[in-house]
């Protein structure tokens, strides 16, 4: 049973492999035969001629047969097939015969299906001509055959752009969900790296400050330690809020609120606690600010404290927020001298905070300054009418 429905699958592919070379067949058979029967629709007698006893008769099917084998070539060459077609006719006329000219029909629309309009255009006047002149059709017969054709093309070309169109919307959306599912790992990787950096340099930091003052004073040593306590619980926090996310998507809450400005004194303590020299000073009128520009200048922060307190030793730290009125201007500063504060690499470092200005349509600028680097970060807001412009750092706040 199987081996039956296999070949019978078999022959049905190739019968679908072979389609179009089936109709084309049937399409000249079909063809060959009514043009046979035009011929003769007439009543035609044979006539024979007494030189060779061949019966005049046979030329006419013999012409029609041939015409119409040629018509298995008409996706191949219409053209010439439609010439062949009207030669084949063009040769019946002299010997008494009436043609039906089925076949030079059939290669007119085939030659307007298959072909650029203007070469079938061309080849539909003459032929029209000839078929009126050989008193074979009249006009509007060779018209209409080449109309069909051309509608044919149209629908075909029609059909090919929808199909087309779909692949290229398919591929499309395949692009754009690449995109967003790039977008999403980057944002992920983003915030694994401010928080492990963080809080990995801030411990790191603790301990071995704790290891120091060990020996000596074991209340400061306990002080650090707990420190570095409450500062790993928060990360292991952050860290489980982002793994349940990532665990449902479909849930748009969070185990936790994303930092904001607000929160950043307390960040600038911690950093201060773990020995940085650091101030916090804000200028210009604050204001409460979109949530994920806010998050974005905190991450920036965050980041670019991280990268000092791991790769130089500075004796001042500087962390200025100036709220303008269509801008927000992050600058973190040090005197610390060293090597650049972070590597170029993906996902890290500088390039980790151009990303993260990015995203608010802003930009970041790091650069070494005579004796330490400079961060700063330019931020869009909304105009806050006759809030603060860029100019009007003399609006000073309170310093941390």
């Amino acid at each position: 049973m199987n081996g039956l429905f296999g070949r019978a699958r078999a022959a049905y592919d190739l019968l679908v492999a072979r389609r179009s070379a089936l109709f084309d067949l049937a399409l000249a058979m079909i063809t060959t035969g009514v043009e046979i029967g035009l011929l003769f629709d007439g009543g035609t007698p044979v006539v024979v001629i007494p030189a060779d006893m061949i019966p005049v008769g046979v030329i006419p099917v013999v012409v029609t047969v041939l015409t119409g084998s040629a018509l298995l070539l008409r996706r191949r060459a219409p053209l010439t097939v439609l010439v062949t077609a009207c030669a084949g006719a063009a040769m019946l006329v002299p010997l008494g015969y009436s043609p039906g000219g089925a076949p030079v029909v059939v290669a007119l629309a085939s030659l307007a299906d298959l072909r650029d309009r203007r070469v079938s255009v061309a080849a539909l006047v003459p032929t029209a001509l000839f078929l009126l002149l050989a008193s074979i059709s009249s006009p509007p017969v060779p018209i209409g055959a080449w109309a069909l054709g051309s509608y044919l093309q149209t629908r075909r070309r029609y059909t090919r752009a929808l199909e087309d169109r779909a692949a290229t919307l398919e591929r499309e959306r395949e692009q754009l969900d690449q995109l967003a599912a790039q977008r999403e790992r980057t944002s992920i990787a983003r915030e694994l790296h401010d928080i492990v950096a963080h809080s990995v340099t801030v411990m790191l930091i603790g301990v071995r400050g704790a290891r120091d003052v060990l020996p000596t004073d074991l209340r400061v040593a306990a002080e650090t330690l707990e420190r570095v306590e409450v500062n790993a619980e928060q990360s292991l926090a952050e860290l489980r809020r982002i793994l349940g996310l990532l665990r449902t998507p479909d849930n748009g809450a969070q185990w936790r609120p994303q930092p904001s400005l607000g929160q950043l004194p307390e960040l600038v303590s911690g950093y201060r606690t773990a020995g940085m020299p650091v101030r916090l000073e804000f200028t210009g009128e604050a204001r409460p600010l979109a949530g994920g520009l806010e998050l974005s200048a905190y991450r920036i922060v965050e980041e670019a404290l991280t990268n000092v307190l791991r790769h130089t030793d500075p004796t001042r730290v500087t962390v200025t927020l100036h709220y303008g009125r269509t801008r927000l201007d992050v600058t973190v500063e040090d005197d610390g001298g060293g090597r650049d504060p972070a590597p170029s690499v993906a996902g890290h470092g500088i390039l980790g905070m151009r990303e993260r200005a990015a995203v608010t349509g802003g930009s970041l600028d790091a650069r070494r300054t005579a004796d330490g680097f400079v961060v700063t970060a330019r931020l869009p807001v909304e105009d806050a009418g006759d809030a603060g412009d860029a100019g009007d750092a003399g609006d000073t706040g309170d310093a941390a």
